[in-house]
């Protein structure tokens, strides 16, 4: 069984009060004390420490960052409010415990950060819902933090690859657009034709790069219009099947497509022809000089679908497939390195397959092929 015990993260809780006794008292009533957090199955407890004075807790504020300060008005030697204004703009929330609460007080305190009041006396629950309350906040507010900071990162990551994926192509073309202008291969114009025929294919690399982007960010954001209908597998798999006879024909690689009928399934057509797509072209992509892909489709219980397609080609190493559904993952290695590719196609299908209440798997042997499998189900409610 999974392991579902909480993680817990410690909180440091400074209390400033004057008062020996109130002091230990809040000490104590938050010793053991915990902050559970079902939605993230996660746990927050408190390490307390203590200050008589204004003074000893600035010093505990700048040795050591508290989280939470029970902060109390009236100190010996400076105001809570004084406190608060050496120490304005810190990370740490400020719950102000006083007997002297007025408006002024409020007004001026929270203007300087103070999160919340507690009057005294109060007793160990009412001292424990307001350091739950703070410690909440707390935790949520640095969680939100993380999350920024990752997204800020998942960002980076994202444009420094498209924009490794662009640079080559990119660089091809406008080198060839150099050498035409300049004449290189002198006047005719034919003896250009080898740089057009180039240019061509890589910026089609770089336009079906787009639609995958565009394709995967409707699929995740679930802005993509969805219309289900009934389609016909077969009919799709023979579109499919066509539009990669020309690259397969080109090495002499033999498609075949079979379909057990029925072959009605209840889905969205253009999804089904994203799968059926990515998973041929890919076959013959990595596929050997006179190769085979084998295409099946079957649909072994109502309202259910089986797409397996094999082929007889590169295959893969299991650390490769381990990555394989990555996004911007291609393998590279001797065989792969002149074959084009957004590396965004398996990513696709998975995440296709997964809004169907399916999934992909793959088994492959390098130097021998791959076969892909991906399971499907209509789904409950039709648009």
């Amino acid at each position: 069984m999974p392991d579902t015990k909480a993680e817990t993260h410690e909180l440091d809780v400074l209390i400033v009060d004057d008062e020996a006794g109130m002091r230990t008292g809040a000490e104590r009533s938050l010793e053991g004390f915990t902050v559970p957090l079902e939605d993230f199955k996660e746990t927050v407890s408190f390490k307390v420490r203590c200050a008589a004075t204004g003074a000893e807790a600035l010093a505990e504020i700048r040795k050591v960052r508290p989280d939470i300060v029970l902060l109390d008005y009236k100190l010996p030697d400076m105001t809570g409010l004084d406190v608060l204004a050496e120490t304005e703009g810190g990370s740490f929330l400020t719950i102000m415990i006083t007997a002297f609460a007025s408006l002024e007080v409020a007004v001026n305190a929270t203007k300087r950060g103070a999160f919340d009041f507690l009057a005294k006396p109060f007793t160990p629950e009412e001292l424990r819902a307001t350091i739950l309350k703070a410690a909440r906040n707390v935790y949520l507010h640095r969680k939100a933090k993380r999350l920024e900071e990752e997204k800020r990162q998942v960002r980076f990551e994202f444009i420094s690859v498209l924009a490794h994926e662009l640079k080559s192509p990119l660089a091809a073309v406008e080198g060839y657009m150099h050498l035409m202008r300049e004449r290189m291969k002198g006047q005719e114009m034919a003896a250009y034709d080898s740089m057009v025929d180039r240019s061509v294919v890589r910026i089609g690399g770089m336009r079906k790069l787009v639609m995958d982007l565009l394709d995967l960010t409707r699929l995740e954001s679930g802005r993509k219009k969805r219309v289900f209908e009934t389609v016909d597998l077969e009919k799709a798999a023979a579109l499919a099947a066509e539009a990669v006879a020309e690259r397969a024909a080109a090495r002499n690689i033999k498609v075949d497509v079979k379909v057990q009928q029925p072959a009605q399934f209840n889905a969205d057509a253009g999804e089904m022809d994203m799968i059926l797509s990515n998973l041929l072209t890919n076959a013959v992509k990595y596929n050997r000089q006179d190769g085979r892909v084998t295409l099946e489709i079957s649909t072994p219980a109502p309202g259910s679908a089986l797409i397996r397609c094999a082929d007889t080609g590169i295959g893969m190493t299991p650390e490769e497939q381990a990555k394989l559904f990555g996004e911007f993952v291609r393998i590279k290695n001797e065989h792969t390195r002149a074959i084009d590719g957004s590396g965004l196609g398996l990513s696709i299908l998975r995440k296709i397959a997964g809004l169907y209440g399916g999934g992909v798997k793959v088994s492959s042997a390098y130097g021998e092929g791959s076969v892909f499998t991906v399971t499907l189900k209509e789904p409950q409610a039709a648009a």
